[in-house]
């Protein structure tokens, strides 16, 4: 078996691969629901519900959030 020698280009309906083209933004941790596993996160775009499997936070914090979930609690820049 032969490998590519490229890797085959993105086949979103959208052109869009949430994989491989979405980028990380941070957020303010408004609400938890601890129940749910997830967050209310105010980001650039809207408030959002993201999944907090990854990081322990609380209110307040700041997140760093990739494609719906928070992968790390970042600091005050």
């Amino acid at each position: 078996m032969t490998m590519p020698s490229r890797l085959p280009e993105c086949d979103a309906p959208s052109g869009h691969c949430h994989l491989c083209g979405d980028g990380a933004v941070i957020g303010h941790v408004l609400a938890l629901d601890p129940g749910a596993r997830t967050a209310t996160v105010a980001l650039p775009d809207g408030p959002a519900s993201v999944a907090m499997d990854l990081v322990d936070a609380a209110v307040g914090d700041r997140v760093l959030v990739h494609f719906g979930f928070a992968i790390e609690r970042v600091g005050d820049a």
